[in-house]
């Protein structure tokens, strides 16, 4: 665990997202006086992390996103009169520097910004409740002067999962006539879409996580007749399966980092779900491999729910309470036990369906598949 210097008051912080390198973080942050909230960055690449606050001439609203970029910089989207304001935040001096990007349709249309990719574009979603249409948006990169819109998808969509790490594969939870399935839209191609998870016809099939290292998809369904956490993997010929050790009836488990690094190894890959319970808040590190898994007391002042793992299986937990106003605990996943590999396993399946040159045809072909159950 990182130590800090002591704080006698307590910011609150909400909306905490951590660059998929895990160099930097962003936030939002009020002080004790509750005048307010300010974007806040948080610096996690070094010896010891440190928090940069960047506000504005004005508090920012609660509903306000924040990602931060590879450079340090931080994206915002703001929520002005009619439209949503796009702008890029950087410390200059003693204050704030703003650039505005851009801005998306506003009126009765929902934005969100998208979890960070690898490459560090940043894509926003948007939802237009009068024609029933979904949008990508590329809002930040190197070479875009505004937000330009990549695809259209019919019907309301949620979640939001890359299935690479170069910004062209996005896996979207849409619901249509009734159900959620999860479909995946080729940023590359048009926008092109198609079905990526559907376990029975009148199922919901959300994607929870995707690694794309290894191609491991987590899932939450209710194709067994209560909602379950299972996995799968991009490309395998296997049933969806289901964990046992993740049927907790008085808790909800939410998975929020997975082990990158683990090429081919999607039952090795350490996994990690915050637990909400009767008793507050825990951690859970779990391995689809396993039969098992080991449930971790969350550190004082969590921003539960973010984290990252390493190649190695270190997992680093954000935290901020009176006593240290910014710090990363760290926890090792408890080793591996080797599981042979059956012939045909999700492994050897994991890269099946991907041609030369990358994936074009991102399916996982689990319609009406036999429904399995694992530890």
């Amino acid at each position: 665990m990182t130590a800090c210097a002591t704080e006698t008051t307590t910011v609150r912080r909400a909306a905490f997202t951590i660059a998929a390198d895990g160099s930097y973080a962003a936030c939002l942050a009020q002080g004790p006086g509750g005048d307010g909230w300010y974007p806040e960055r948080w610096t996690l690449g070094g010896p010891e992390p440190y928090t940069v606050p960047l506000p504005g001439n004005q508090p920012e609203e609660q509903c306000s996103e924040v990602t931060p970029l590879p450079d340090g910089r931080v994206v915002i989207r703001r929520r002005v009169a009619d439209r949503h304001d796009i702008v890029l935040l950087y410390p200059a001096g003693p204050g704030t520097g703003e650039h505005l990007v851009g801005s998306l349709p506003g009126g009765d249309a929902e934005a969100r910004l998208l979890p960070p990719v690898a490459s560090g574009e940043v894509y926003a979603l948007t939802y237009d409740p009068v024609r029933e249409m979904s949008a990508v948006w590329l809002v930040h990169d190197d070479q875009a002067l505004r937000p330009r819109r990549l695809a259209e998808v019919p019907g309301r969509c949620g979640g939001g999962a890359w299935l690479d790490r170069t910004g062209r594969l996005l896996a979207l939870d849409r619901e249509a006539e009734g159900t959620v399935k999860t479909v995946a839209v080729d940023l590359e191609r048009a926008g092109a879409v198609s079905p990526l998870l559907q376990i029975t016809e009148a199922s919901n099939d959300r994607l929870l996580l995707a690694e794309p290292d290894s191609g491991l998809l987590v899932v939450r369904s209710d194709a067994t007749g209560e909602d379950r956490i299972g996995w799968g993997v991009l490309g395998s010929r296997r049933p969806m399966r289901f964990a046992e050790c993740l049927r907790v009836p008085d808790a909800v488990l939410t998975p929020f980092a997975a082990q990158p690094g683990q090429v081919l190894m999607p039952e090795a890959c350490a996994v990690a779900l915050r637990a909400d319970g009767p008793h507050g808040t825990s951690i859970v590190v779990w391995r689809p491999g396993e039969r098992r898994a080991t449930w971790l007391s969350a550190p004082e002042g969590w921003l539960a729910g973010a984290g990252l793992w390493s190649p190695g299986g270190t997992l680093r937990l954000p935290y901020a309470c009176a006593h240290c106003p910014c710090g990363a605990a760290e926890y090792q996943a408890p080793p591996a036990v080797p599981v042979p590999a059956p012939v045909g396993s999700a492994a050897e399946g994991a890269r099946a369906d991907v041609p030369e040159g990358g994936r074009t045809c991102p399916v996982l072909p689990l319609q009406k598949a036999l429904l399995a159950t694992r530890s």
